[in-house]
């Protein structure tokens, strides 16, 4: 793959490419982790437990509540380990390619996978911290569960006594702008953008493709669907992201 760098092994006489990968819910099925929004996602099999995860059911539904924290215990993302597709990024960035990682998920699995924390944007925050929705406080998922096993079954803020919820973006709250800004900084600069497991259907996230293509960028889409941006991709990857992708990475880190 071109990617208008030279990995010479005396200093090289090129800056190596910056690489932007957008990552979405395909590339963490293959750790045990559903996808939400595809054509068998959990909110189309299961209407009723998108509430779970809506702002304002949530905050006005103390049982909603209670059901959200037992999601939360018994739901695969704090229990899942990173894959190969994980894996290969990971070592993308330990091969000294820069790289950031704009995901839409919230499993964490890139930087268990070894990204480093300030290399992974995460659009839609985490599920491994809660935080308080009246003083922002915010703590470790884990210890709320403990709570949470403990008896309680809607645990409030220690800090404050509001109400804790998860470090996601829920359904009905816009994403940080701080995030959002450095994802669209990031796409602007990259020389490579890799969409991956994502159907680029959900904005703002999707509309990160096209401002890739529209700044230069070699556009690569890896996703087993066809998707809106397909017909401004440089390169389609329909094989399964767990071969695909770390073989295209592969190349990319060979330069």
């Amino acid at each position: 793959m071109t990617s208008g760098n030279n990995s010479g092994s005396n200093g090289g006489s090129k800056k190596r490419p910056l690489v932007a990968i957008l990552s979405g819910a395909g590339i963490s099925t293959d750790s045990g982790i559903p996808d939400y929004r595809g054509p068998n996602g959990v909110w189309r099999r299961d209407p009723e437990a998108e509430k779970l995860v809506t702002y304002t059911y949530y905050m006005s539904d103390p049982e909603i509540r209670r059901r959200s924290w037992l999601m939360r215990r018994d739901g695969p993302a704090l229990h899942a380990r990173p894959n190969a597709a994980h894996d290969a990024v990971a070592r993308l960035e330990q091969a000294g390619v820069p790289v950031r990682v704009i995901t839409q998920n919230v499993d964490g699995l890139h930087q268990m996978a070894g990204m480093p924390e300030r290399k992974v944007l995460e659009l839609h925050g985490t599920a491994r911290a809660v935080q308080c929705t009246r003083c922002k406080a915010r703590s470790s998922m884990e210890a709320a569960l403990e709570r949470v096993a403990a008896g309680d079954p809607d645990p409030a803020c220690e800090t404050c006594g509001g109400i804790l919820k998860s470090a996601t973006v829920m359904f009905g709250e816009g994403l940080d702008p701080a995030v959002l800004g450095e994802a669209v900084a990031v796409t602007k600069a990259c020389e490579v953008f890799i969409a991956v497991g994502t159907s680029l259907r959900v904005h703002p996230a999707a509309s990160l493709a096209g401002l890739a293509a529209d700044h230069g960028a070699r556009l690569i889409i890896v996703n087993a669907e066809p998707t809106p941006y397909d017909d401004r991709a440089d390169e389609l990857v329909r094989e399964p992201i767990g071969t695909a992708l770390p073989a295209l990475l592969e190349q990319i880190a060979a330069g």
